[in-house]
């Protein structure tokens, strides 16, 4: 299964006891990661900017970076989502021929999927892995 993780997930993962701590740890070594420079851009400036820390300071990110495949964004015809900012999500997911996209963004969520790919929430998300194994 190749995943595309929104940042929102990567950081609840880190900070927060939890489910996104589970999908993090234990779910996510098991598929195949699809991620851009834009999704890694926006993961440093998240944690510098909200956490005062950096992805080379945190081991699971340095995991997380060399895991992942880093594919250039496929522009898209038109704007898709109610946040312009979502839209890098998806042409990552597309430029990756991603099955899935996992994210707790509700402007991506409302979605349901884009192209033929999932987007789930972390709950939707292991919930489809647990029926996978």
């Amino acid at each position: 299964m190749r995943v595309v993780c929104d940042t929102n997930v990567l950081i609840a993962g880190v900070v927060a006891d939890g489910l996104c701590r589970d999908i993090v740890k234990r779910r996510l070594p098991r598929v195949e990661l699809v991620t851009s420079r834009a999704l890694l851009d926006e993961l440093a400036r998240t944690l510098s900017d909200k956490f005062d820390t950096s992805l080379d300071d945190l081991p699971l990110f340095q995991v997380y970076r060399e895991r992942s495949t880093v594919v250039r964004r496929v522009a898209l015809p038109r704007p898709v989502c109610r946040d312009k900012d979502d839209d890098k999500v998806l042409e990552t997911a597309v430029a990756g021929h991603a099955d899935v996209i996992l994210t707790g963004d509700q402007d991506l969520l409302v979605l349901k999927e884009y192209r033929g790919i999932a987007i789930l929430s972390p709950r939707e998300f292991v919930e489809t892995m647990d029926r996978v194994k």
